[in-house]
């Protein structure tokens, strides 16, 4: 039977008339408790999760936003796109720049999720009920991360074009500084944060409110159901903000890849001269184009990363509860989910490498 009690219920859930005996029973209510290298480690593994687990619907949304000019009339549907890459490639073909992803999703969700955290606390002042602060909250989080994150989002873009001229991440890092410079690398930072803004500003108060009134139907829950709860909140608010960002997204995907693979290339970044060119080849459909994976990513992707994020946070509370109780000696902190993907990843690596030494295949790693 579920215990709940303050002790075992989501600080940020609690009523505020229990955020008295919770502070009294040495509970954080901010941070429920948790330290910030452990904030930062359970938004890497949540990252990392997530962008794994749905990197063949992201490659497919990239594959959609950037047909180039020689391939205007040809289809450009979800089902086209998949059985392209799928006969012409192969499955490896969903996972091209899956490297840069985990360079990228690991720090970049580290900062995502602890900028956040201390956001909310600072902005809510003591009342968990705020969808403006947790807005907030959001954007700076996103700023921050985003800072992180474009230089190899710009890297795996690429690399999942058809036809990439890249070899792998090295390769194309080298190249773009080379021939483009550093600036290449941050082309598209506006326009991502410009998205990710009110993207995440929808996000979180979307997930925030959602979570709440799950948790309002089902007060007396376990661990699980908390979870599922969680899962199920992220779902709704990934689904609703990657709709409605669509346009920017589209943008966003046009500057990282110009150029690139008879992909179109613009003499400024601006958002609305993008835009118009785009409106301009495509008409208005051209700015919604790869909505639908867009939707498919994000909605399983958010709650995927929304239920890591919480069951790893659960982990260090346990983790800090049994330290408390029991002092011990000082242990490395437990990251052992990303040492098997890294693992795994190391060894598919050197498979490949003597599997397919002349295939295009080379460029997933």
């Amino acid at each position: 039977m579920a215990d709940a009690s303050p002790k075992f219920r989501p600080p940020e859930l609690l009523p505020r008339e229990a955020e008295a005996a919770s502070e009294e029973a040495g509970i954080d209510v901010s941070h429920e408790g948790l330290e910030f290298w452990q904030i930062m480690i359970a938004g890497s593994i949540a990252g990392v999760i997530e962008h794994t687990a749905m990197f063949p619907v992201d490659t497919l949304k990239t594959r959609m936003q950037t047909r180039c000019s020689t391939l205007r009339s040809a289809p450009d549907g979800l089902r086209h796109a998949l059985t392209s890459i799928l006969r012409l490639e192969g499955p490896l073909g969903l996972y091209r720049g899956i490297g840069a992803m985990g360079l990228g999703a690991a720090p970049a969700h580290a900062v995502y999720f602890s900028v956040y955290e201390m956001a909310k606390k600072y902005l809510s002042r003591g009342n968990p009920n705020n969808p403006a602060a947790h807005a907030a909250s959001g954007v700076l989080a996103t700023v921050a991360s985003d800072a992180v994150f474009t230089p190899m989002d710009t890297v795996k873009q690429r690399l999942q074009l058809k036809s990439s001229p890249y070899k792998g991440v090295s390769d194309c890092v080298a190249r773009v500084f080379r021939e483009e410079g550093y600036r290449a690398f941050y082309a598209s930072y506006k326009t991502t944060v410009v998205m990710n803004a009110p993207f995440t500003a929808v996000h979180f108060a979307t997930y925030e409110a959602s979570k709440r009134a799950l948790m309002e139907l089902s007060p007396d829950n376990s661990l699980d159901e908390r979870l599922f709860v969680h899962a199920t909140a992220g779902a709704a608010a990934g689904a609703l903000a990657a709709v409605v960002t669509t346009p920017l997204d589209v943008v966003k995907t046009q500057l990282q890849c110009q150029g690139v693979c008879g992909c179109e290339r613009f003499s400024s970044s601006s958002i609305m001269g993008v835009a118009g060119a785009v409106i301009k080849r495509d008409g208005f459909r051209g700015l919604m184009r790869g909505w639908k994976p867009r939707m498919l990513f994000h909605a399983p992707a958010a709650a995927i990363c929304w239920s890591s994020y919480e069951a790893s946070k659960s982990f260090f509370q346990r983790f800090n509860e049994r330290k408390n109780t029991h002092p011990e000696p000082e242990v490395i902190p437990p990251c052992f989910l990303i040492f098997p993907i890294l693992f795994l990843k190391q060894k598919c690596s050197a498979v490949l490498k003597n599997k397919y030494r002349n295939n295009d295949a080379m460029i997933f790693l």
